[in-house]
């Protein structure tokens, strides 16, 4: 299976859509989010977005679909190009998927020793190798401090830069074994892959892209249309509840002159919602994913 969704069944409901709406799923991957929302559509339309080549393999045969195949955070103007604003509902299933995790020359995982790339879209951009090889050893700290929120984050980058003198780190493999006096004996695989994470959002400027779809997703959605976000960790997570609540990422409520709360959005719920624990058994990926849902005001 390229990838197994996430609260399929909840985050489609939670769009509460109108079978001649306008829709975007901005994570295409598998096709899973969006074969369940063609379903429910009659004369409507599902633009999708994916950066990945590979997700091209997963193309519903639809003539009410489109992918995009360019990264979400270009959200407003390609849906412009495509006459599509403005929408019903986005929804974003956030992260990698199964099939990039699962495929080693990716170098996603830290189950494979393979090249150094984690690219969403591997022809174009700089490659985790460019990056564990060039930066200082401070912004290597700053990237697994802030990124990967590794207490260890100094004594990683030192031992990064201290290896790379000696020779380039070219595979993942290496940087694990370089990485590996810096953590706890019973800890080595999980902090391993948030090491990993750390790196992968830098590579893909994550958070910005983030940033960047949220704001413009209250731009082109209809009034009292919804967007769902599912997020893997708490630096995604805080980003989509701050804006959710205050139209900002700093969490900072601030009022017109009448007392109107500036922000675009209006969640539907002041807590995030989770999956219950027989998906979690099915799909081990699903533990740490949170679920918020928004309404354009």
């Amino acid at each position: 299976m390229y990838h197994n969704p996430v609260l399929l069944h909840k985050s489609v409901e939670l769009l509460n859509i109108d079978p001649d709406g306008i829709y975007v799923d901005v994570t295409f991957g598998g096709g899973g989010h969006s074969r369940a929302i063609l379903q429910q559509l009659k004369a409507g339309r599902l633009i999708a977005f994916d950066q990945d080549p590979d997700a091209l393999n997963n193309i519903p045969d639809d003539d009410r679909f489109t992918l995009v195949p360019n990264n979400f955070r270009y959200l407003k103007n390609f849906l412009r190009l495509h006459n599509a604003v403005p929408v019903n509902g986005i929804l974003a299933d956030l992260g990698v998927s199964s099939h990039q995790f699962d495929v080693p020359d990716r170098g996603f995982s830290t189950r494979f020793d393979a090249a150094l790339d984690m690219r969403m879209n591997p022809s174009s951009g700089k490659t985790a190798e460019e990056i564990i090889n060039t930066l200082p050893a401070e912004e290597l700290q700053r990237i697994f401090t802030l990124y990967g929120e590794l207490r260890s984050s100094y004594c990683i980058s030192r031992a990064i830069a201290e290896a790379r003198a000696k020779a380039p780190i070219k595979t993942t493999g290496q940087l694990i074994n370089i990485i590996k006096p810096c953590l706890p004996d019973r800890k080595i695989n999980k902090l391993s892959a948030m090491v990993f994470q750390a790196l992968r959002i830098e590579v893909n400027e994550e958070l910005d892209a983030l940033k960047e779809m949220l704001q413009q997703a209250a731009e082109v959605l209809k009034p009292g249309g919804r967007l769902v976000v599912i997020s893997y960790h708490s630096l995604e997570d805080r980003l989509v509840k701050n804006y959710f609540r205050a139209g900002n990422f700093e969490g900072k409520a601030e009022k017109d002159f009448y007392g109107n709360l500036l922000s675009p959005l209006k969640p539907l719920s002041g807590k995030a919602i989770v999956p219950d624990d027989t998906e979690i058994k099915e799909n081990s990926r699903a533990r740490s994913a949170k679920m918020r849902v928004a309404t354009k005001r």
